[in-house]
């Protein structure tokens, strides 16, 4: 049998706190443009630490019904639309950057794909600057993964269905995104 444990609650980001994330990187600079647009993307679309990471131009698709399509954890190939605002930042960001379609949608300053502890880093470091806006997120351990349970929290709290969120998150089954349901 499986040993029984404590399991810590669901960390995520109330709307002010992540209001102030996406707030923290100076966007008057390459880097932080790009961290900008990565943290309003994450935050929006709940995708994974690889998913972000592994994104390619192609498939971000900016025109009518605004989506990103990755192959997620199993193998498993899932769209999850993009709102207006975010779908307009990316907007920017990809056509003011050279590359092709093969190309990630978020380079590392060598142009290559950002690595895991990089990400981790990038969200650690904007996380901290935020904290000097909102205090309330210096308590909080925040992790590409804490993003993610961001955006399934504001999908709940906009009144999405259970399944839907599922459907977008990748999740195998519904259960599994029933967890969001105890953490609300």
């Amino acid at each position: 049998p499986r040993k029984r444990h404590e399991r810590r609650p669901m960390e995520f980001l109330a709307e002010e706190e992540a209001e102030a994330m996406i707030a923290a990187p100076n966007s008057r600079t390459w880097l932080g443009w790009r961290d900008r647009t990565l943290l309003q993307m994450a935050l929006q679309t709940g995708l994974r630490n690889h998913e972000i990471r592994a994104l390619r131009r192609e498939e971000v698709e900016l025109g009518a019904g605004a989506h990103v399509r990755c192959l997620g954890k199993g193998r498993k190939m899932r769209c999850t639309p993009l709102a207006k605002d975010v779908a307009l930042a990316l907007k920017e960001w990809l056509t003011k950057q050279d590359g092709g379609p093969e190309s990630v949608v978020f380079p590392s300053s060598k142009g290559g794909a950002l690595s895991a502890d990089a990400l981790q880093r990038l969200v650690s470091r904007h996380a901290k600057t935020a904290g000097m806006t909102c205090p309330s997120i210096i308590s909080k351990s925040v992790t590409p993964h804490t993003l993610r349970h961001t955006a399934a929290i504001q999908f709940l709290w906009r009144g999405v269905d259970l399944s839907v969120i599922a459907l977008w998150l990748g999740h195998e089954s519904v259960e599994t995104t029933q967890a969001y349901l105890h953490a609300d």
